[in-house]
């Protein structure tokens, strides 16, 4: 029989990746626990989501092996559709608060 050849990476990068993983999640649980609120809560825990969707795609989706145009025709279409968000809630602000202040007058 022929078998396909591929590139097989050690089951050690996976573990190691998979403990980062619950490391990770533990802290985002902590958040919780220890009650922190405000802008402290939600920075961490999106720091901790970001961490962890950045460990998951790099290493289980493969891309921290894939070429360079790969990695920019799947990173960069969401990046732009954010950047657009952004913006968009820039504006959405700065209509909002100049309808306030026409109304209230």
């Amino acid at each position: 029989m022929d078998h396909a050849q591929g590139q097989q990476h050690p089951i050690s990068i996976y573990l190691w990746i998979w403990g980062m993983l619950f490391v990770l999640s533990t802290l985002s649980y902590l958040v919780d626990y220890f009650h922190l609120q405000g802008y402290l809560r939600w920075s961490l825990i999106l720091i901790f989501m970001l961490l962890k969707a950045g460990l998951i795609v790099s290493i289980f989706m493969h891309m921290a092996w894939e070429r360079l145009a790969l990695k920019f025709a799947i990173l960069v279409p969401p990046g732009c559709l954010l950047v657009l968000i952004a913006l968009m809630a820039i504006e959405g602000d700065y209509t909002f608060l100049t309808r306030l202040a026409v109304f209230l007058k």
